[in-house]
């Protein structure tokens, strides 16, 4: 977290204590923990993508959570598809609504 030197999931799982990187700085999973911001290339990258497609699908996610609920603003393609387990606040601008477990529903999708 000190450096920003990256390490494999490897180094982590290894690590008999809190793992440490050669400067002496913990070394935490790539990961974003709740209530951390994005890093502003990572949001720049997803909200080019999402204005770029013509089809956005939505998955796993009560579309609650921000600021993951308010990419959908910057989606103008044509199909949106909404695979969640339960109703979100975006379902009525969707052309098809899934409402199912997402890792039942995803192992059934054949991809060509």
């Amino acid at each position: 977290m000190d450096c920003g030197k990256f390490f494999d999931v490897n180094f982590i799982l290894e690590s008999e204590k809190i793992p440490r990187c050669d400067c002496g700085g913990i070394v935490k999973p790539d990961v974003v923990l709740y209530e951390e911001p994005l890093p502003n290339r990572t949001v720049e990258q997803a909200v080019k993508a999402i204005a770029d497609a013509d089809v956005l699908i939505v998955g796993g996610t009560s579309l609650n959570v921000y600021p993951a609920a308010g990419f959908l603003r910057y989606f103008h393609g044509k199909h949106l598809v909404i695979l969640n387990r339960d109703a979100t606040q975006a379902d009525s601008m969707a052309e098809l609504c899934i409402r199912d477990n997402i890792a039942e529903v995803m192992e059934k999708i054949k991809v060509c």
